[in-house]
């Protein structure tokens, strides 16, 4: 089975760069059989990343008005809340990506996404302590999500 994490942002837009922090720390344990990858979250090109792979995780930055570093985490089988999701210049991001997905029927067997709530999308590379926080229970909820479905190289 192949796998892939991809941590979604910028990591010069503050707490945006959280997903691809994720995906540094991530790629670091070197996890058996699973690859990573920094994406700049744009969904047509995302869509194409996934494609092949048996199982996919996403982290992304949310804006949803929850308490900032609040994880939330979302089966890709069931529909996402689109407005939790930041959208690119040209207005299709992940969540949109999925959507199209899922009605292409080209979604990934088994699809989790897991968000971080932000509070400073603004220009810089500090991310808000309190989202920082959130860094080790995502790297356990993603490593666990991988353990639960069991998988090959």
């Amino acid at each position: 089975m192949k796998v892939l994490v991809v941590g979604i942002g910028h990591a010069f837009r503050r707490d945006d760069g959280i997903g691809p922090l994720v995906a540094e720390r991530l790629a670091a344990m070197a996890l058996d059989g699973v690859e990573v990858l920094i994406h700049h979250g744009e969904g047509t090109d995302l869509m194409t990343r996934w494609r092949g792979y048996d199982l996919v995780v996403l982290v992304d930055a949310t804006l949803s008005g929850a308490a900032a570093g609040t994880v939330q985490s979302w089966d890709g089988a069931e529909p996402l809340p689109t407005s939790c999701f930041a959208k690119t210049s040209h207005v299709f991001g992940l969540a949109e990506a999925v959507e199209m997905a899922r009605l292409l029927g080209d979604l990934p067997p088994r699809l989790r996404i897991i968000g971080i709530e932000g509070a400073d999308f603004s220009p810089g590379q500090t991310i808000t302590p309190s989202v920082l926080e959130s860094l080790d229970e995502v790297i356990m909820m993603v490593v666990a999500f991988i353990r639960t479905n069991p998988h090959s190289k």
